[in-house]
């Protein structure tokens, strides 16, 4: 009896290493040191970051991973969207892509035209190029991009750069990886996962061209190791933050698919590795695995100048998806994350 392929096991950037064992692997490579090498991979940065001449550098970044929704054609501009933001996390600009695949051999060739249809598209709204790529014969499929981006030396958003008093604006919902999980066994409601493939598939271009408008020192993107490690990563052990509970924008059934037990591995694993780092205050469990959910695909975590983020969070809005100031950027203190 011939054995079916199933499309979504589950997948997104709830199928990254966990951030724990991945810091283990990274610690013992060797670094390369190059005065041109703006970034590399040691700050956890999202990009690459090699300076061309005084006025041009190059951004460089890839990502793919299995399906987290049973579409083929939304999985590829979910998964292209994921990769393309890399380079808007680093405040750059994409030029030009190139596709990822992992493919079975036995499965419908029209399935893997729908996932590089849905994927160009999204290339093609970032204003880029897709120039061809790479594809491997696998046991279940994977999609993603490896992308080039341009942005001028000077004015590269690095994820350490945030200053005390800083606010710190995240400009998408967070509970995507809740809601593809509850999704899989037929809980999530259709509004929910409309709601968490809207924000999945939203380019972070848009928001990032807004952000560089004002003084912005710091900028991630939410993916799998979610909020609260990507918050730790930003702060490293110069600052603290205070983060306001009532203010985190999250897809609302997730409270209750996480009263169902509707949880991922990959939130786990991000509680593990920072959870010594965070004190909760008054916090919901709920809230507590808001937090800690692995993002798909996530917003741009943002650390800009107190004075420019209400205007700046207003252009956010326009932009259609739940968003908010949700914390500022305080002292070191002893814990690195204070949830009140």
């Amino acid at each position: 009896m011939k054995e079916e392929i199933v499309f979504c096991k589950g997948g997104g950037c709830t199928a990254k290493l966990g951030p724990g064992a991945l810091q283990r692997v990274l610690e013992k490579i060797p670094k390369t040191y190059d005065p041109n090498l703006l970034i590399g991979y040691d700050s956890s940065d999202d990009a690459a970051v090699y300076r061309l001449t005084d006025e041009l550098a190059i951004v460089q970044t890839l990502d793919f991973f299995p399906p987290m929704v049973e579409d083929p054609y939304t999985f590829g501009q979910i998964a292209a969207a994921n990769a393309l933001s890399d380079i808007y996390a680093m405040g750059g600009d994409v030029k030009t892509a190139l596709n990822i695949v992992c493919f079975p051999e036995a499965m419908d060739l029209n399935v893997l035209g729908q996932i590089l249809l849905g994927g160009s598209e999204k290339v093609r709204e970032a204003g880029g190029v897709l120039a061809g790529g790479h594809s491997i014969a696998d046991d279940s499929v994977k999609y993603g991009l490896s992308v080039t981006g341009t942005i001028h030396p000077d004015k590269v958003f690095a994820n350490t750069g945030c200053e005390e008093g800083d606010a710190l604006i995240l400009t998408k919902p967070l509970g995507v990886g809740i809601v593809c999980t509850a999704s899989r066994v037929g809980e999530a409601s259709e509004p929910a996962m409309n709601l968490a493939v809207r924000s999945m598939s939203t380019l972070n271009k848009y928001a990032s061209e807004i952000v560089r408008k004002y003084r912005t020192h710091g900028c991630t993107d939410v993916t799998g190791f979610g909020f609260l490690v990507h918050l730790c990563e930003m702060l490293g052990e110069r600052y603290s933050a205070e983060i306001w509970k009532d203010k985190i924008p999250f897809i609302p059934e997730c409270e209750e698919y996480v009263e169902e037990f509707y949880l991922t591995a990959a939130g786990q694993r991000n509680r593990n590795h920072v959870q010594d780092k965070v004190e909760f205050q008054n916090c919901s469990f709920a809230m507590e695995e808001i937090l800690y959910d692995a993002q798909t695909s996530g917003g741009l975590l943002v650390s800009m100048d107190a004075e420019d983020a209400r205007t700046a969070i207003a252009e956010i809005e326009a932009l259609g998806l739940p968003c908010a100031i949700v914390g500022r950027v305080t002292a070191r203190g002893e814990k690195t994350v204070v949830v009140k």
